[in-house]
């Protein structure tokens, strides 16, 4: 079987998305016109803007003839993906599984440990196809969802970059990895009500020229250089920083604090908790979080912390919502509590 999903960006002209299936592989990778970037296993494409049609019509034949899909069964390309579509909704539908995608390396909603129990006894949850575990706040909010809806719980771990293209692919049917609910984003999934609430902050170097500020316009001028990770809601805020240098970001935020710690960058937008996670295990860093009459503005997309399907697979989005309502998981003082319980958990490495 062979997919080749092609989804123009309204970001950039000419930006395209490509999620390839062939002979069960997958290759999920985004390109840039004028640009290459890596797949996932090391190969590379190049996509130019004159050529762009010509190099999706090259990509569906190439893929047609490696996965051995005639013209009797392939279709159109938007056919391939109705199809596939309604295969993941029905699979996520009928399932006694919740598979649930996660980095498994943003502590303390989701980390990678060794260990099948957490110190305090917590169970932690195999990571699909790996031996090793996860654990956190999403994990725990997982397990009490899978349990409430009767279902096996399995996670799966994914870098951010692609996590939402994974979903698409039918790799697992939901995200819950701290992922927060933007505008943008619900043109493409669909959500649940938060099951966090979080606030932002940044993170400097302890000791540094930037450890007193308290106040969004005392950075206003400086130079600083700003760092977050990449595909976030907090990639606009490090705009809303005057004169700031931006455009470092990383992949995770423990490469973000490093970057802090190192003094590649100055200054680390990120939410509270991942920040208060980072200081357990490295004291180099100061946490600092603005006076309300001076900061961050229309940060409220990454305050809501919500759970996403694929837009049309509203039956599992239904459910996981009246789990939630269920259990009563809309109040802010039991999802804290759980908060400060697990971010006491996490390995030291993370």
């Amino acid at each position: 079987m062979c997919v080749l999903h092609i989804e123009k960006k309204t970001k950039f002209d000419y930006n395209v998305l490509v999620t390839a299936k062939v002979l069960g592989k997958k290759f999920p990778g985004t390109f840039f016109a004028g640009r290459k970037e890596p797949y996932q296993n090391g190969e590379e494409c190049y996509i130019m803007k004159r050529k762009l049609w010509a190099v999706m019509m090259a990509g569906v034949m190439t893929m047609a003839a490696l996965g051995g899909c005639g013209s009797d069964s392939a279709g159109s390309p938007d056919e391939a993906k109705g199809e596939e579509t309604a295969k993941t909704a029905e699979t996520s539908e009928n399932s006694d599984v919740l598979r649930v995608g996660m980095e498994c390396a943003y502590a303390p909603f989701n980390w990678t440990q060794d260990e099948e129990t957490t110190p305090d006894g917590s169970q932690a949850v195999p990571i699909y196809d790996s031996d090793y575990y996860a654990y956190g706040y999403d994990v725990a909010v997982a397990q009490m969802l899978a349990e409430e809806m009767g279902k096996e719980l399995e996670i799966h771990k994914v870098e951010w970059s692609s996590i939402g293209m994974s979903l698409d692919a039918g790799d697992y049917d939901c995200i819950i990895a701290g992922m927060g609910r933007t505008a943008e984003r619900e043109m493409s999934y669909a959500f649940t009500d938060p099951y966090y609430y979080r606030y932002n902050c940044i993170v400097v170097k302890k000791g540094g020229e930037y450890e007193n500020v308290t106040k969004l316009s005392d950075l206003a001028g400086t130079g600083c250089r700003v760092t977050t990770q990449l595909g976030t809601g907090w990639v606009p805020l490090t705009e809303q920083i005057e004169g700031a240098q931006t455009g470092t970001n990383y992949e995770t935020t423990s490469e973000c604090f490093m970057a802090i710690s190192n003094g590649t960058a100055d200054v680390c937008v990120v939410d509270l908790p991942t920040a208060q996670s980072a200081a357990l295990t490295n004291d180099d860093l100061t946490i600092i979080t603005f006076d309300e009459s001076d900061t961050f503005q229309n940060d409220d997309e990454m305050v809501n912390v919500c759970i996403a399907t694929r837009k049309d697979d509203t039956q599992l989005c239904d459910e996981l919502q009246a789990a939630m309502d269920s259990l009563g998981w809309n109040d802010k003082e039991k999802m804290n509590e759980l908060m400060d319980e697990v971010i006491t958990q996490q390995p030291a490495a993370n």
